[in-house]
């Protein structure tokens, strides 16, 4: 049966399928010795893949591994930066960074920091990262000022970005500092910057922003050992069940 080319990839553990598609763009993946295109369907019994000259198939797909990562400032959430800066694969050791096409599910921006999760399993990625996915996840965020309870409670509810209402949010005071606030932000969605551009809308620009928890996937798991900073563990067997749980629960809602 045929299935598209970048799905194949992801399926592969070669790439996500958002970076399978970028390789397809840079003309680095041949099918029967051609050039490939996106949206090219293939029949994997049939057709030759090659990714930069190299063969690749099903066979050659390698175990599949689910980390947690503890993303220090400064560090980019991708593979590969053009601006030769630190990415999160430099955290790594080599024979995960190397070998096993292990990348990052979603994004944290460089200046903030906390809990990432990184895999080789492209089609877990493409679900997770799938606009109609509602896992939650958890920050602690530093804004300069006090904002009132009326203005947690317009962010809670949604504020414009971009012509669009963001979804509704739980967004609560921890803590009162003398010129600043810590508040304790879930989100259901993961726009470009967004607790930093809503705070700045609201007139309450991030100082720090952290997240804690990726649904019930912790920093500081019950019984272990706070992850520091740069610092990464493999995930659970009932992590992995959450996240492909959620992986289901997203294909059901297409």
């Amino acid at each position: 049966m045929e299935t598209r080319l970048q799905k194949i990839l992801s399926q592969w553990g070669i790439a996500s399928r958002r970076q399978a598609e970028e390789m397809i763009r840079r003309s680095r993946v041949r099918v029967n010795g051609d050039v490939a295109h996106l949206g090219q369907k293939i029949d994997p019994q049939r057709d030759t893949i090659t990714v930069d000259g190299k063969p690749v198939s099903a066979a050659e797909r390698p175990a599949l591994v689910y980390l947690l990562l503890h993303k220090p400032a400064g560090v980019v959430s991708t593979c590969y930066d053009p601006q030769n800066r630190k990415t999160v694969l430099d955290l790594l050791p080599p024979e995960l960074r190397s070998s096993q096409a292990i990348h990052p599910v979603g994004r944290l921006d460089a200046d903030s920091t906390g809990a990432l999760i990184l895999t080789n399993d492209g089609e877990l990625t493409f679900w997770l990262t799938h606009p109609r996915h509602s896992i939650p996840k958890t920050y602690r965020v530093v804004v300069k000022g006090h904002p009132p309870q009326s203005v947690l409670q317009i962010w809670s509810q949604g504020v414009m970005l971009d012509g669009r209402k963001t979804r509704p949010a739980q967004v609560k005071l921890i803590e009162r500092l003398a010129d600043s606030s810590c508040l304790e932000i879930i989100l259901k969605e993961g726009r470009n910057r967004q607790i930093r551009r809503v705070a700045q809308q609201l007139g309450y620009p991030v100082i720090k922003l952290h997240r804690t928890a990726i649904g019930l996937i912790q920093l500081q798991a019950p019984n272990q050992r706070r992850l520091r900073e740069g610092e990464y563990r493999h995930l659970k067997e009932s992590e992995i069940k959450f996240l492909q749980q959620i992986q289901v629960d997203s294909r059901l809602k297409i």
